[in-house]
């Protein structure tokens, strides 16, 4: 039994986690960092980077099955699933290699193990205890399921689905969130017969409603089918196959049935509540800085209540060791968070939605516009459809971003850049965008916005 003692202790390897042992490292801290698993988390190993790899090989697919439209002879054969897992796992591997390689050069004591707050500063791990004059929890999240819903056999979870190695003929996807439609996305491209179900009125619900409306359109045009606004009531699963019941009544069919209906922090178990941690349904509360009820206790990423996205975490866990560090950091806006669901085509968004922004300022007060990337030349060349949405406060700035479209995540940068830094249309309308772009279709927007179209309708 030993006693370890630190500037920063830190439960938790993800996004949060490293973020924060690196920065505080980097801020002269004496960093303990203990991770069960391995260092990356869900993010790397089981979530956004293996999914996106996933998707890649989803879009050659389908690139691959257009081929004749763009005067290229190539034909499709086949998806070799193993083939395609170990494309994943390489560039899993690499950015894992290029993450430890990176903890190791620093002031870093990486304690494999799993911990838990065995004090109001320390953690336990196995009989050792490492007690920090701050301690961040970080311990990440879990593919929830519906009660009653046992996971097991042909009812699997998004970790479960990464590993398959093979194609379904046939899969039902129990949720049309993020993770929903992604695995949605990539099985279709791959040749599968896909139903979503999704209890609320809409896939993506999080998002703008015109992005959802138009998500489910280019669904429907790809032979996506969805159930919206129907509820899941049981499963039946056999040796072959599984039949899902509906509460309207209707059965469907499959060989396997994705339950994807979100994800749950990961704090059962972790001496959280035992210690004092004020929580609620497993989350762990904090304030604007981050900090938990407890002195000097700090938590970062998806077991705080809000956006579960990797890149949150990880401005959280940068924001946590500057805080610690003295810095007086500026809090994190969460409406300023982009996300970006990667299925296709992609959507993409920062700041508020109409809905959320008439609630805010009252329906009269706010404007918007939508740009269709009909008019813009890339996205004639790329053969996608879509949309750029601008919400503005009237003759104020704009406050919200929203985008559907073949890669338009990448384009989620500039969209932040202008939400965060409040500017007016009438200052995006002044900056060149570089032609022939998707990006030009931002510039074309906010010129609409400001009052001058020029590609655009008024």
């Amino acid at each position: 039994m030993a006693d370890h003692n630190f500037d920063v202790v830190i439960l938790g390897g993800g996004s949060g986690g490293y973020a924060a042992a690196l920065r505080s490292a980097q801020l002269g801290k004496s960093v303990a960092l203990i991770e069960k698993d391995k260092l990356g988390g869900t993010c790397l190993h089981r979530g956004c980077i293996p999914t996106k790899a996933l998707l890649h090989s989803a879009e050659i697919a389908d690139n691959v099955k257009d081929a004749a439209h763009y005067g290229v002879q190539a034909s499709f054969g086949s998806i070799d699933m193993p083939a395609v897992n170990n494309y994943r796992d390489q560039i899993v591997d690499r950015l894992f290699k290029g993450l430890t390689g990176l903890v190791s050069s620093k002031n870093i004591t990486v304690v494999a193990g799993e911990g838990r707050m065995a004090g109001p500063r320390t953690i336990q791990v196995g009989q050792d205890y490492y007690t920090g004059e701050n301690v961040v929890l970080a311990s990440g999240s879990y593919s929830r399921t519906l009660p009653g819903l046992d996971i097991g056999g042909r009812v699997i979870t998004s970790e479960h689905a990464l590993q398959l190695n093979f194609v379904p003929k046939k899969a039902i996807v129990l949720g049309g969130g993020v993770i929903g439609v992604e695995f949605a996305s990539i099985w279709k491209s791959f040749g599968t017969d896909v139903t979503i179900v999704e209890g609320l009125p809409h896939l993506v619900p999080n998002e703008d409603e015109a992005l959802s409306k138009g998500l489910e359109r280019a669904f429907r045009k790809r032979g996506i089918d969805f159930k919206l606004g129907v509820r899941f009531a049981g499963v039946t699963q056999s040796e072959t196959g599984v039949v899902v019941s509906l509460e309207s009544g209707e059965q469907l069919e499959a060989d396997l049935l994705l339950v994807a209906v979100g994800r749950g922090p990961n704090t059962a178990g972790l001496g959280y509540e035992e210690q004092g941690v004020a929580m609620d349904r497993g989350y762990v509360l904090t304030n604007d800085r981050l900090q938990t009820n407890l002195p000097n206790v700090y938590a970062a990423g998806d077991i705080v209540p809000g956006l579960q996205l990797a890149h949150r975490g990880f401005q959280q866990g940068i924001f946590i060791a500057e805080e610690i560090a003295g810095l007086k950091p500026t809090a994190i806006d969460e409406t300023g968070i982009p996300k970006v669901t990667y299925c296709e085509p992609e959507v993409a968004s920062v700041g508020l939605s109409e809905a959320k922004a008439a609630e805010k300022f009252g329906a009269e007060n706010i404007s918007t516009y939508e740009y269709n990337l009909g008019g813009n030349g890339k996205s004639q060349i790329l053969g996608t459809a879509g949309f750029i949405k601008l919400i503005r406060r009237n003759n104020g700035p704009v406050i919200g971003v929203h985008m559907i479209g073949s890669r338009v995540g990448e384009q989620i940068g500039e969209g932040q850049l202008i939400v965060n830094w409040e500017a007016y249309p009438e200052d995006v309308a002044t900056l060149v965008h570089a032609h022939p772009t998707m990006n030009e279709a931002i510039g074309e927007a906010h010129l609409a916005l400001a009052g001058k179209p020029l590609h655009a309708h008024a």
